[in-house]
């Protein structure tokens, strides 16, 4: 116990040390400062890992969610290798519209491998961490397929309104330098541009809660997570990202405007219906992916939450890679048509069936025909 006149004499040195001395104890201050600062530094810096909260935190309805993403990520892959196979094994197929459709297949595919098979992962050994490089690496791979599936649907617009409203020059309009070309500039443009939100990601400092509301890497859910701010992030997705949307929207609007219109000025019913059967199982597509993305990315700040996030998700990420090859496939003549004679080869690999040559740049009336 210290006396009472000891407290009072070395309170009284405290006070007249700091009125005396205010530049020590400036230094003093400064250097602990210092030191609570690189202390909260090491502990933004240190995280090594999320933690990634899956769909519902409920035991019982693991199993349930295990089984029935399982099944759905078996058939998207299968599905669309099908598709992709019986392109390249058919010559009739070797046309710009099928030549875009197994692009939009691989990507459909690697788009569900992106997210699917850790969300399986996590279920099946029950950890939901994921590591900070990993976290990146999929966010990185996600945006890569989820915009090149948009580039691939606004460039199979572009090919059905050549076909409806040019068909004549269809041939020569598609070409296949054109078809590789528009396919090339997608795949560069979009890694280039998830690399540029990579590189933003990265320069970011994280708080010590690392949980994420997703099943995924999303880039959302990640900002919310960031203690500087991530201003330019944000802007970043807003302009760069909702410019390449918005010219994919552009280009959707006005090839089926135009294609509405010469469908419309048809004489004959029957041309009508089979000049729109070409279009409808796209414009489906694209109505559910445009629709459900936009509401995750695009929507303000009050109105968007995990919850809601995380269901629009489920939608575009999933649901929409699993109804492709259904809406593609299922109700196309041609494809249904090929992957019999690829099924019927493989079963009988003898006598060896010798397929009639065709040009490698078919005619557009057969794709509208024979959907």
């Amino acid at each position: 116990m210290i006396p009472s006149h000891t407290r009072r004499l070395t309170l009284e040195y405290c006070i007249i040390f700091r009125v005396h001395k205010p530049r020590l104890t400036n230094f003093i201050l400064l250097t602990q400062l210092s030191v609570y600062r690189q202390m909260g530094w090491e502990n933004l810096t240190s995280i090594s890992e999320f933690y990634l909260l899956g769909l519902s935190e409920q035991p019982e309805q693991q199993e349930v969610l295990f089984g029935l993403f399982l099944s759905m990520y078996l058939v998207t892959v299968a599905g669309n290798l099908l598709i992709i196979l019986a392109i390249i094994a058919d010559a009739h197929l070797h046309t710009p519209m099928y030549f875009f459709l197994a692009n939009l297949s691989l990507a459909d595919a690697c788009f569900m491998s992106t997210t699917v098979p850790k969300m399986l992962a996590n279920i099946w050994i029950q950890n939901h961490v994921i590591s900070y490089a990993g976290c990146l690496s999929q966010l990185y791979f996600f945006m890569l397929f989820v915009m090149l599936e948009a580039f691939l649907l606004a460039i199979m617009a572009y090919d059905r309104y050549v076909a409806i409203c040019h068909p004549l020059h269809y041939i020569m309009v598609m070409s296949p330098g054109l078809c590789v070309l528009l396919v090339s500039a997608s795949w560069i443009m979009n890694a280039l541009h998830s690399l540029l939100h990579i590189l933003l990601m990265n320069s970011l400092s994280f708080c010590a809660d690392h949980k994420i509301p997703h099943f995924f890497c999303d880039i959302n859910p990640l900002l919310s997570l960031s203690c500087t701010d991530p201003f330019i992030n944000k802007l970043v997705i807003f302009t760069i990202g909702g410019l390449a949307g918005l010219v994919c929207v552009f280009c959707l609007i006005i090839s089926y405007t135009h294609i509405f219109s010469t469908i419309l000025n048809i004489p004959s019913t029957q041309g009508k219906q089979k000049a729109f059967s070409t279009c409808s199982s796209h414009l489906s597509v694209v109505s559910l992916f445009f629709g459900t993305s936009f509401c995750v990315y695009f929507s303000p700040p009050s109105t968007r939450s995990a919850q809601k996030g995380t269901v629009a998700s489920v939608m575009y990420t999933v649901v929409t890679p699993v109804l492709n090859p259904f809406i593609y496939s299922l109700r196309n003549r041609d494809i249904k048509s090929s992957l019999r004679k690829l099924i019927w080869v493989k079963k009988n690999p003898l006598p060896f069936v010798i397929l009639t040559s065709y040009p490698i740049w078919g005619s557009p009336l057969n794709c509208i025909h024979h959907n």
